[in-house]
């Protein structure tokens, strides 16, 4: 069976998150699979899989920010806001110039209160969005705020008439969905748009350049862990070294005296492994989850 740590996927189109999940369990020959953010069936790249006792470290890894390229076409919206979904509005886009459509993208950065993809993942009343928009219903979320820290540029091609593709580099907060800035540019121009590619870069300090295909995967099962557990706490958090006495107490919970790192960190124990990831609040440390084996 494989070891407890993160395996950093460079998923494939055409698989949902839990196909690659599904995927990972029989490769590591256990049920204890995880991952640390969606990413839509028409995307690729960076999705981060736990494995064992680091499907705890997951939560952390969600609410990392990440880092996407993309392209948006400009000329048409569709029901998904991406080329998954059905063409609702066609507007021929071959006259909105460069600067414009710089300009759109820009208002879109920074800190922005954006309206979700009506076809998300966000649960209404405890059922998906996607499947009530499936299944007929006209869907409204509510604004969520979120930050574009950075939205890039990189080509703005007209190889078609009536469509313009915009390639773009976007660096966001977690829970920002990258189908609605296409949505949003392209209403801001009046033209309409949506996401026709979408590969995800980053996810905190996770990259493409570390990622396996699954079948490089494939190729060395069971031992798929690339980061077994304490490494990838150390990748992701601040460090704090704990003496055997700390140890003892923070294996059952108890709490450590504060150390002045901002939370949450990690803790490891005299001989280098992992205890817990803790946090610092009313003048103690302690812990959010214990990861040192019962």
């Amino acid at each position: 069976m494989s070891a407890d740590g993160l395996i950093v996927v460079d998923k494939p189109g055409g698989m949902t998150s839990h196909d690659v999940v599904a995927r990972v369990r029989r490769l590591a020959r256990t049920r204890r699979v995880g991952h640390g953010g969606t990413l839509d069936p028409m995307a690729t790249g960076v999705l981060v899989i736990g494995v064992g006792r680091a499907t705890r470290l997951l939560t952390y890894v969600i609410g990392a920010g990440k880092s996407y390229t993309a392209t948006i076409r400009l000329g048409q919206a569709t029901v998904t806001d991406d080329a998954e979904g059905d063409v609702i509005a066609t507007t021929p886009a071959g006259q909105v110039t460069d600067d414009a459509i710089r300009a759109a993208l820009a208002a879109l950065t920074g800190e922005i209160d954006q309206v979700p993809s009506a076809v998300s993942a966000i649960k209404i009343d405890g059922q998906r969005a996607y499947k009530r928009v499936r299944e007929g219903e006209s869907v409204e979320l509510p604004a969520r705020r979120v930050t574009i820290s950075r939205l890039d540029v990189l080509a703005v091609r007209r190889d078609q008439p009536d469509v313009v593709d915009v390639d773009v580099d976007v660096t966001c907060s977690s829970g920002t969905y990258v189908r609605a800035i296409a949505r949003d540019a392209g209403l801001a121009l009046g033209v309409g748009g949506h996401l026709t590619a979408l590969r995800r870069t980053a996810v905190g300090g996770f990259t493409l350049a570390e990622a396996a295909t699954l079948d490089e995967l494939e190729q060395r099962a069971p031992d798929v862990v690339n980061l077994p557990l304490a490494a990838a706490a150390e990748r992701f958090f601040p460090r704090r070294d704990a003496t055997a006495d700390e140890q003892r107490v923070l294996s059952h919970g108890g709490p450590l005296d504060p150390v002045g790192i901002a939370g949450p960190y990690a803790v490891f124990g005299p001989a280098g492994e992992l205890i817990a990831i803790v946090s610092e609040r009313d003048g103690r440390a302690r812990a959010e989850i214990v990861l040192a084996p019962a």
